[in-house]
């Protein structure tokens, strides 16, 4: 008779396409937990804290999930980075206490922090193949911003996903308006020419 261990079961060719599948949202989804920590939560916790959360509770929740179009995939995975960020909050805050109101609030912030990195894309074109292509370069541009300087990426997430004027980043960034200014067209030059790059090696 075989006793029992406890030894990990080898990965199956499924599980590593889901994980290949969930990976390619790992950029987009810490960038909108950045949105939110930083806005909501004054960075109590970090944003890669959350993802890996939330990337955990996709994978075991993956038979959960109906849909079989991007939006409907977004969706949920915004819904899943919605409720750890609340369980998050919770935490940090002392109580125990779930709130669906909150975590609803909250990926309704998160949705339309998508909604903004994709009119920062293409705007004003709303044709079914363009919004398709849009979501893919939702995912390039939030990995390009990942990449790119810290104060790079962060006058980017002000000026442009938060919608603040010059002069709030300004105060925000502990910079004067006019180097704002230049920063964020440095900034916006790096992220076209990331973009760029990663074009021209898709054409390879």
């Amino acid at each position: 008779m075989h006793e029992a261990t406890n030894e990990p079961q080898p990965s199956t060719p499924a599980d590593e396409d889901r994980t290949r599948w969930l990976m390619r949202y790992e950029a987009w989804l810490k960038l909108l937990a950045r949105l939110e920590i930083d806005s909501r939560f004054q960075g109590k916790f970090s944003a890669s804290d959350a993802v890996q959360q939330t990337l955990l509770e996709a994978w075991r929740c993956w038979d959960n999930f109906r849909g079989d179009q991007e939006p409907a995939r977004l969706a949920w995975l915004r819904q899943i980075l919605a409720h750890q960020l609340a369980h998050l909050a919770r935490h940090y805050g002392a109580t125990q206490k779930r709130d669906a109101a909150r975590e609803q609030s909250i990926d309704q912030t998160l949705a339309r922090s998508a909604q903004r990195l994709e009119q920062l894309i293409t705007p004003d074109q709303a044709t079914p193949s363009v919004l398709a292509a849009k979501r893919e370069q939702q995912l390039r541009l939030a990995e390009a911003l990942e990449r790119l300087p810290a104060d790079y990426r962060e006058v980017i997430v002000l000026r442009n996903l938060e919608d603040l004027p010059h002069e709030e980043v300004a105060r925000r960034m502990e910079r004067t308006p006019g180097a704002v200014r230049m920063l964020w067209l440095r900034a916006l030059a790096a992220l076209r020419e990331q973009l760029g790059e990663e074009q021209g090696e898709r054409r390879a």
